[in-house]
């Protein structure tokens, strides 16, 4: 005789908590905190990557909302810089 899994169903507001507490404690902690098995958690996760789960907007803490402006300032910055050193190198490339 096979073995039918008790298969719980999770809703998806459930699983969107459960993955966002994962981004704060962990998947084991959560897990654990949870009474969910580590393997289903770790599922919903790569799905949340994936973008199968919305975890939605505001799921970032403002500090690393705030570095992630600021990394995008400096590469905006660096890639000012190295398209003018290109056209730079393209000038003197065709004088040569």
């Amino acid at each position: 005789m096979s073995k039918t899994g008790t298969g719980k169903q999770y809703d998806e507001e459930f699983k969107k908590q459960a993955v966002m507490l994962s981004k704060e404690i962990g998947n084991a902690a959560t897990a654990k905190e949870l009474v969910i098995p580590k393997g289903t958690l770790g599922t919903w996760v790569h799905k949340a990557k994936a973008g199968e789960i919305d975890t939605g907007w505001g799921t970032r803490t403002p500090e690393k909302s705030v570095n992630i402006a600021q990394r995008l300032q400096v590469a905006n910055k660096r890639i000012k810089e190295l398209e003018r050193k290109n056209r730079e190198l393209e000038k003197l490339n065709e004088f040569l």
